[in-house]
């Protein structure tokens, strides 16, 4: 790992494997998409249709 000042400002050069190990772990980190009902997937779908509708 190397550091650059480039204009007064601190850059950071990592190899590329350390980069894509750091990039999986902070993908890792992030919370998982909510997960629906069946019935509950269906009345939001009914609601957002309906407030497409009012738009139009």
């Amino acid at each position: 790992m190397a550091t650059l000042v480039i204009d007064k400002k601190a850059y950071v050069v990592v190899p590329k494997k350390e980069y894509e190990n750091l990039v999986i772990k902070a993908a890792s980190k992030t919370a998982a998409a909510k997960k629906m009902t069946l019935s509950q997937g269906k009345k939001l779908a009914y609601k957002l249709i309906d407030k497409w509708a009012k738009e139009k």
